[in-house]
């Protein structure tokens, strides 16, 4: 569906250095003017949300077909604040515009992570395992970035990882209709009914090794099951066109 500070992060590959705002002041002011208008908008149907534990560690792993994503997901997960990893870009553009983004994204706290580089991975993930360590909800888009044609591509072996190594678990999540509502290119939305649905947490065995042969083999139970939840169409591929 991406936490904050005042300020761009001093070097996003370093997971002390990525800014994370203790209260997330305007997460939870955003979350209280635009429910409402969400909801009359777009009527969200939601299944299996009761899922989501009201406290402790998790992953919400969803499918990412939209902008709006991000804003879906905390308006039916209520009671608690979701730590989305966002991409560096969103804090270190200039101008104006770039400004109101840093300071929309810092405060409502989401956390910057660059994707660039040999570390980019591992510093992702250092950062989400110190969020979950805080006892976070922690929200990311295993497909690594959103699918321009609607359908659903392979998903990258970090949240499995991420899952292994903290034994937290997984919630499969999948927006439904939300690509048909603001395709690429869209810059107001189309007004329609969406869906939300939330399968049953996955948690691997303890114990068992995480091997790139596993990570692969879990991320594709999860990938299966966010397709059943969303119905897309799989691309067989990772959103870069390659089998990974």
């Amino acid at each position: 569906m991406t936490e904050p500070g005042s300020a761009a992060p001093r070097d996003a590959t370093d997971e002390s250095s990525a800014p994370v705002a203790r209260s997330g002041y305007l997460y939870w002011v955003a979350k209280v003017v635009l429910t409402p208008i969400l909801t009359v908008a777009f009527r969200p149907k939601v299944v299996g949300v009761r899922g989501v534990p009201r406290s402790g560690p998790a992953i919400i792993a969803c499918n990412h077909v939209s902008y709006l994503d991000w804003l879906f997901l905390p308006l039916v997960i209520r009671f608690r604040r979701i730590s989305f990893l966002a991409k560096l870009e969103y804090f270190t553009r200039p101008g104006l515009k770039g400004a109101f983004q840093r300071y929309f994204f810092t405060a409502t706290g989401q956390v910057p992570v660059n994707r660039q580089g040999t570390d980019a991975a591992s510093a992702a993930l250092r950062t989400a395992k110190r969020l979950l360590e805080e006892g976070r909800l922690v929200g990311i888009f295993p497909e690594g970035t959103r699918s321009r044609d609607g359908r659903l591509y392979r998903g990258r072996t970090g949240v499995a990882r991420l899952a292994a190594e903290t034994g937290v678990p997984v919630i499969p999540c999948a927006t439904v209709g939300v690509f048909e509502l603001a395709p690429p290119g869209t810059r107001v939305p189309r007004p329609r009914q969406i869906g939300l649905r939330f399968g049953t947490p996955i948690t691997w065995p303890a114990g068992r090794a995480a091997s790139p042969a596993n990570l692969r083999t879990w991320t594709d139970e999860l990938m299966d099951e966010i397709q059943r939840l969303s119905g897309q169409e799989a691309a067989g591929v990772d959103a870069w066109g390659r089998l990974s």
